[in-house]
């Protein structure tokens, strides 16, 4: 007779794109039962404390010599190819284009010959002040519904979904997930998994002072006629134009550090569409564009969203380590899986940062740690 083995409590803290992830990830393994503890999910409406929602999103490797994050990257992209195979039911949440960049100086071009078709542009057909032009595919994310998704993968997996706001993170390690519900008797969890984004920089017994914003402002347009990705990068802007699989097409952007300011700023939006326009005047419809010479102004009525976001910045980078916890009172030492920092970058590493999180915790039930 065999005995069947009990499967560890695992709670994981957020529910962003990387918790999500994360989430799924060891759910599907089977080997534990995984509940997330967040105060915003999802399904929710936007708003700043969920900085996912307000994602562009598209797959380009990282600028950075970091091999840990461009690894955490190309691990990603592999998963998100693979969903986005045409005439598959995930398909639909990514479009598959050929993406262009172009860079005013040559130490922003990425590790980005490792994408699929990728070419260097002949010099002499490259825009002016631009050092360097490239071509690649890859995807973009429907952010809104590929998050949903996630959610949904992760509960017919048999994981859990509980609102709540946890001030401490001594409140999960001595009720697991059972303190935020009407469970009778609350017990420490096998293990936590903290993908918190920002709010790390507010979570009793972290609260990691190194987690700062990085202001993201945006504008979403309706231009269905737009099937390509393109992105001017210089030291002090990025300039990009996103399209999803919808029809809709974010435009961007703006990179400002520890500011926490909530809303749009009207100023920077008419920066945004001046300078996605001069760099994209397909943006216009293509109607008006077969009789005569676009203007801005053929754009703004195609505007239906302004929005921001603040990605959660870390000074060090991304936060992949373990600690050991004691449960309240209960002398029971718990290990807590740290998982956040992503920056700009959540989404394009969400899959390889969730098996670098999934390593750590089962090393460290296996005692390694």
């Amino acid at each position: 007779m065999t005995l069947e083995v009990q499967k560890k409590d695992v709670v994981v803290l957020g529910a962003g794109v990387v918790g999500l992830t994360t989430a799924v990830k060891i759910q599907e393994t089977g080997k534990y039962n995984v509940s997330i503890l967040a105060e915003v999910l999802p399904m929710d409406q936007k708003t700043i404390k969920y900085t996912s929602h307000w994602a562009g999103a598209h797959h380009v490797i990282s600028v950075t010599e970091d091999a840990r994050q461009q690894k955490m990257d190309l691990a990603t992209f592999k998963v998100m190819w693979e969903l986005s195979t045409p005439g598959t039911e995930t398909a639909q949440y990514f479009k598959r284009l050929t993406q262009t960049d172009y860079y005013s100086d040559l130490t922003l071009l990425g590790s980005l010959d490792r994408m699929p078709d990728y070419e260097i542009h002949d010099p002499a057909t490259l825009p002016l002040n631009i050092a360097v032009g490239v071509s690649f595919s890859t995807v973009t994310i429907d952010t809104p519904n590929y998050l949903l998704y996630l959610a949904r993968r992760f509960t017919e997996a048999g994981g859990v979904i509980i609102r709540a706001s946890v001030q401490h993170i001594n409140q999960v390690l001595e009720g697991g997930a059972g303190a935020f519900t009407n469970a009778s008797n609350p017990t420490p969890p096998g293990a936590i998994v903290v993908c918190t984004g920002l709010g790390t920089r507010f979570l009793g017994g972290v609260e990691d002072k190194n987690v700062f914003p990085i202001r993201g402002q945006t504008v979403l347009i309706r231009a269905p006629w737009i099937d390509f990705g393109r992105t001017v990068g210089d030291p002090d802007n990025w300039t990009y134009i996103i399209p999803r699989s919808t029809g809709d097409v974010i435009l961007g952007g703006s990179k400002d550090y520890d500011d926490w300011y909530p809303r749009p700023r009207a100023k920077t939006t008419r920066d945004i569409l001046e300078r996605t326009f001069k760099m994209c005047p397909e943006l216009a419809p293509p109607e008006i564009r077969a009789e005569r010479e676009p203007t801005i102004e053929d754009v703004l009525p195609l505007v239906t969203e302004e929005g921001c976001g603040l990605r959660p910045g870390r000074i060090g980078g991304v936060r992949s380590d373990v600690e050991w916890r004691v449960a309240g009172d209960t002398n029971v030492s718990v290990p807590v899986v740290f998982n956040y920092g992503h920056g700009g970058y959540g989404f394009q590493s969400s899959w390889g940062s969730a098996e670098v999180a999934y390593a750590l915790l089962e090393d460290a039930l296996e005692g390694k740690f």
